[in-house]
């Protein structure tokens, strides 16, 4: 993969930015499921690949918003072209938002080399919504040199993140204190640079110096790999902007960009063997659940809900819901050919899916360690893309082979 070019560096190599309407559009499109973010690349006149895509998350009032609009502010000074994709929760009852991240953004938003989009989560869990990586692949064709991801407030588990951006920096708020031991196991640990937002306020040194003992903790990396820095940042003042400027940059060059573009070598023998997997599973047969593609760590399924599926509402049956996520959940766990034991799960409901109608579960694989990982589950309905559900699950990963001598693998 080609390294992008410096920071400061980029109007020489830029293509010309898609006109804005267009832009506007097709991301409306996609939002309303009309078109996937394939169908419409095209109009935008580029591919993805090219923008390096920063996501920011941390917990509600960690300051993610003001650190995006300092952000944009030094990405202008240095001759860039950014766009902002502000993911907002939505009310559990209207399920409308307030959309109120381009607030704290508005004296650059009118700026002609700014786009800024604020999303709606829709009831989609894991930070993000449902769409945004469709949408992050628009504007990168678009001809943006960076793209900024802000998640929802984000708590422990809310790490799809880690699907999108090249490099994603967590801001954790002074006075963090001991939330950092209930949270490290979380969203501390897919970070590539920790910022100690607000940095101008009482107990920024202590939340610094406590987030430096958490990395201390964690397993070495190979020679050479990344270090995770951690910075105090005031967007007050512009305390430690400089210094975040070129560990974003550093890791940019050490990194690359467009990881989420990038192809599993693995995925086609991986494939077969979630193939495999499926054809001996007598439930997923009898359901009609069947394979739509997977790889390494991931794997979708889909199943057209007939009338045996469905509840006494006439709505389908919740127990089939969950066996389709479990589905997806065990293939994608047990892709890499040792038998993964399913140990905890969760799912949440948010639309009930009717007779003919045809459901997608998506599992991807979230974390992996040496004896623990965990995946995330999307259920959608094929068409208009609306979530239907959400799953998460950790599998305990043991040593044994899946087959040739591992035959009764658990979901």
């Amino acid at each position: 993969m080609q390294n992008a070019p410096p920071v400061g560096d980029t109007a020489a190599a830029s293509p010309p930015l898609a006109d804005r309407r267009v832009l506007a559009r097709a991301i409306s499109r996609l939002e309303r499921g009309e078109a996937q973010a394939d169908q419409l690349i095209g109009q935008l006149g580029g591919k993805p690949g090219r923008a390096h895509i920063v996501g920011i998350t941390g917990a509600p009032g960690a300051g993610k918003s003001t650190l995006v609009h300092a952000l944009l502010g030094a990405l202008l000074e240095l001759g860039q072209r950014i766009a902002v994709v502000a993911v907002d929760p939505s009310s559990p009852l209207t399920g409308g938002a307030v959309l109120g991240d381009r607030v704290r953004m508005g004296e650059h938003g009118s700026h002609p080399d700014v786009f800024i989009r604020s999303v709606a989560s829709r009831g989609h869990l894991g930070g993000l919504s449902a769409q945004t990586r469709g949408i992050v692949d628009l504007l990168d064709a678009a001809g943006f040199d960076t793209v900024i991801v802000e998640t929802v407030g984000a708590g422990q588990s809310e790490v799809e993140i880690l699907q999108v951006a090249d490099s994603r920096i967590v801001a954790c708020p002074p006075g963090l204190g001991d939330h950092i031991q209930s949270i490290k196991a979380g969203i501390l640990e897919i970070a590539d640079v920790l910022v100690v937002s607000k940095a101008d306020l009482p107990g920024a040194d202590p939340t610094a110096r406590d987030l430096r003992d958490m990395l201390h903790l964690r397993a070495a990396g190979a020679p050479g790999a990344w270090q995770v820095p951690v910075l105090g940042v005031s967007a007050v003042d512009g305390k430690g902007l400089p210094e975040l400027l070129a560990a974003l940059d550093g890791h940019r060059s050490a990194c690359g960009r467009g990881r989420r573009l990038q192809t599993d070598p693995q995925a086609g023998p991986a494939a077969a063997l979630l193939s495999r997997l499926l054809a001996r599973d007598p439930l997923a047969k009898n359901l009609g659940i069947t394979l739509r593609d997977g790889g390494a760590g991931h794997a979708t399924v889909a199943l057209t809900i007939r009338a045996d599926h469905l509840n006494f509402n006439g709505t389908c049956h919740g127990g089939v819901t969950f066996a389709l996520a479990d589905t997806a959940f065990g293939l994608a766990s047990n892709s890499h050919g040792v038998i993964a034991a399913g140990i905890d799960a969760h799912i949440t409901y948010q639309q009930a899916a009717r007779a003919g109608e045809t459901v997608l579960a998506r599992a991807v694989e979230v974390s992996r360690s040496r004896k623990l990982a965990v995946y995330r589950v999307d259920l959608t309905r094929d068409g208009d893309g609306a979530v239907l559900c959400s799953f998460t699950g950790t599998v305990y990963v043991t040593s044994r082979p899946l087959e040739g001598g591992g035959e009764n693998a658990s979901d």
